[in-house]
């Protein structure tokens, strides 16, 4: 891939035309990572039995959260290595390549025979579903100003919402005729990274870092500088930090959807694809309004205020959704509350992380804090049958992983604050 030259003005307040596009090409990339996440969790229900043959729910759900651990693990693991790729070769280049695996793989998912062929597929999907998103955040926070940075990082972290907001409006339209077709949309994004291979050259930035180090520095050096004594504080609080909204806000999304098809029975209905679509589809445009609203909430609180405010408020939307809300126009509504928070959350962090390391080993540092996350989020999804069988029901199981988010809000004060911090090379 050659080059284009594109000025660095990360000291300045303009913005050219390189910065949108760098923009541009994260959000983009980050919109269909979260679709072709999301995808899988719209469809698990029938995909799983139509490939099991079985029609228990809890049964549907245990081997429904065999696969979606097993791809949480593998989009942990993909993240961290590809974090420390993004280092080695650059930002665009690793954006190309886990955008290929991802949207390649979750289309083929589409042709599962049965549930381990589907978990294989899904698996390797979630290693460049899990790579994408260090690369990107790496590129917007090396190339945007200073002034703008934290405003570029929320306009790219909306992204999420955007994409599980297609991957809903994909299972509304497809999901009547088949969950195969449902998967197999998830190949599209795969065109994206023509346009991210030609035309997005690397931050000079990360450039000038690599040419001045010679780059001469291994892949275990770049891997194991996130654990020196003085970057092992941030790691290890940028982990925590992450884990506590993944492990709080999955708990919730792998089993919010077999209890809305709980409610759609109870209420005499057959069928809770819509049902399900269009509570997700809320639930994103709820957490659009997140993620909007803190482009000034983290500059008005500080990195550590914001993250600690959303933390408790995901909290207490979770515990009301799932100990009071008991039928599906209440739960439709309240949507919109718990995707501002619960989603819109993930914006605080996404914020935070590319702030606690210098560019050296930026993307290996976020990407370890963000994936590391992610392993630990696998936990979920593998014991939600359990959880289900011993608090007795879905919206119980939800509550109680919730109360994940307590950790974060304590945690989040060990670290520091990185408000107009400038970035470090």
């Amino acid at each position: 891939m050659a080059y284009v030259t594109a000025t660095n003005v990360a000291d300045e307040s303009k913005i050219t035309s390189y910065q949108w596009l760098c923009l541009f090409s994260a959000f983009a990339g980050w919109m269909f990572d979260s679709m072709d996440l999301n995808l899988f969790t719209l469809v698990l229900f029938p995909s799983v039995a139509s490939l099991t043959k079985l029609t228990n729910p809890a049964e549907i759900a245990r081997y429904g959260g065999y696969i979606m651990a097993i791809k949480l693990l593998c989009w942990g693991l993909g993240g961290i290595l590809f974090g420390v790729v993004a280092d080695r070769i650059g930002r665009s280049r690793t954006m190309v390549i886990t955008i290929i695996i991802y949207a390649v793989f979750t289309g083929l998912s589409g042709l599962a025979q049965d549930w381990i062929q589907l978990a294989a597929l899904q698996a390797i999907a979630g290693f460049g579903i899990g790579g994408e998103w260090a690369a990107g955040a790496s590129l917007i926070a090396e190339s945007w100003p200073e002034k703008h940075r934290a405003r570029a990082m929320q306009i790219m972290q909306m992204a999420f919402a955007f994409g599980f907001f297609a991957a809903a409006l994909d299972n509304l339209l497809l999901g009547p005729i088949s969950w195969r077709w449902v998967l197999a949309a998830g190949a599209l994004p795969a065109v994206l990274s023509l346009l991210i291979r030609f035309f997005v050259p690397e931050p000079e930035r990360w450039v000038a870092v690599r040419k001045r180090d010679g780059g001469q520095t291994t892949a275990a050096q770049t891997f194991a500088a996130i654990f020196k004594p003085n970057m092992r504080r941030r790691t290890i609080v940028g982990a925590i930090v992450a884990s506590s909204v993944m492990i709080g806000c999955w708990g919730g999304l792998t089993l919010l959807p077999s209890w809305i098809q709980q409610l759609v029975r109870a209420s005499g209905g057959t069928n809770g694809v819509s049902t399900i679509s269009y509570a997700f589809m809320l639930m994103m445009v709820g957490a659009a309004l997140g993620y909007a609203s803190l482009i000034w909430i983290t500059d008005w609180l500080g990195r550590r205020g914001a993250y600690f405010v959303f933390n408790i408020c995901s909290l207490a939307s979770s515990l009301y959704l799932f100990w009071f809300v008991k039928d599906l126009p209440t739960l439709l509504w309240f949507m919109l509350i718990y995707g501002y928070f619960v989603i819109g959350g993930f914006g605080t962090f996404a914020v935070y992380l590319p702030e606690l390391f210098p560019t050296r080993i930026r993307a290996t540092g976020q990407g370890f804090c963000w994936n590391a996350a992610r392993c630990a989020t696998a936990i979920g999804p593998l014991i939600a049958g359990w959880l289900v069988a011993e608090f007795g029901s879905f919206p119980a199981a939800a509550a109680a992983v919730s109360f994940a988010y307590v950790v974060g809000a304590v945690v989040i004060w060990f670290g520091p604050e990185t408000r107009g911090v400038p970035l470090e090379d």
